[in-house]
């Protein structure tokens, strides 16, 4: 027994080296001192007889053998989770771990005290949010399918998408943020209007851009992504110095000098969804987290 559940472990320490590309945050992930993983993933590979992964000075990437043994090892633990979660149920507790992934901005939801809710309900629970990093929303809904997330907080277009399953909790308007100094006409606008603009922007896989991108593309307007970064602040930082402009959430801005907004006509609506795998069942704390949410934010009136 003793080396089964080692070996569960090492398959624990293997993933998470896999999906964070590097031993120094693969070890904070899972609460390890970085030699105590090193040596984790040394015995893997002697186990196996194979390295598993390519270590470079700045970067760790799976080998032939380690993406093959990926998406098995996945599997495996999602199986040992079921198994553990079978015998909890006996006993009346929910426990485990659930994993959610979380966009950047989340204004509209509030997924702080949500979390704090379910930890009251389930103590034996572990919860691990992970913040989106720069692949936004889509990067989000393909760790959902690939298994690496229970559950997301995103944008995402469609009710259902192939591995997902799609929950609308809220929507709101995106409105075009310029500076206080902008000569822009002082109601509403259309896309056709803003053909000449340069735009500051974030990254393509987050809802916040890829809203825009599509309602223009729609209307056959090209318009200048005159810079992209990475983070709301740095952006409304470019605009309110004039760089170009911007669209966002009004519940990301809070009132603020120098910045100015305009409602858009025909720009649809940006929001926050519950992602769940489609392909595969919810584990006990990830039901447990869904109708939670569900509950709460009584999602069947919100959906837009």
């Amino acid at each position: 027994m003793w080396s089964v559940i080692v070996e569960l472990r090492h398959l624990e320490h293997f993933v998470a080296l896999a999906e964070e590309n590097s031993f120094t945050r693969a070890a904070a992930r899972l609460h390890l001192v970085q030699s105590a993983l090193s040596v984790s993933i040394r015995n893997l590979e002697k186990d196996l007889g194979s390295a598993l992964f390519e270590r470079t000075t700045h970067r760790v990437e799976l080998s032939q053998a380690g993406e093959a043994l990926l998406p098995e090892a996945r599997r495996v633990l999602r199986a040992a989770d079921a198994a553990r979660d079978v015998v909890a149920a006996v006993r009346g507790v929910v426990r485990g771990r659930l994993r959610v992934g979380i966009m950047q901005s989340l204004a509209l939801i509030d997924a702080a005290a949500l979390f704090a809710a379910f930890h009251r309900d389930h103590p034996e629970v572990t919860i691990e949010p992970r913040p989106s990093g720069a692949g936004g929303s889509l990067a989000l809904a393909d760790q959902v399918r690939r298994g690496e997330l229970d559950l997301a907080f995103a944008w995402h277009p469609e009710d259902s998408a192939p591995g997902l399953r799609v929950v609308h909790l809220a929507s709101e308007p995106l409105v075009l943020v310029a500076a206080a100094s902008s000569e822009l006409p002082r109601r509403e606008l259309t896309l056709r209007e803003l053909a000449g603009e340069r735009f500051v922007e974030v990254p393509a896989g987050w809802g916040t851009r890829a809203i825009p991108d599509r309602a223009f593309l729609a209307a056959g307007i090209e318009r200048e992504i005159a810079v992209e970064v990475a983070d709301t602040s740095t952006c409304l930082e470019f605009v309110r110095a004039g760089f170009g402009v911007t669209f966002m959430p009004r519940s990301r801005l809070n009132p603020v000098d120098g910045l100015t907004t305009r409602p858009i006509a025909d720009m649809p609506p940006w929001g926050v969804s519950l992602l769940m795998p489609g392909d595969r069942p919810l584990t006990a704390a990830g039901s447990a987290f869904t109708d939670l949410v569900t509950h709460s934010l009584d999602a069947d009136t919100l959906v837009p």
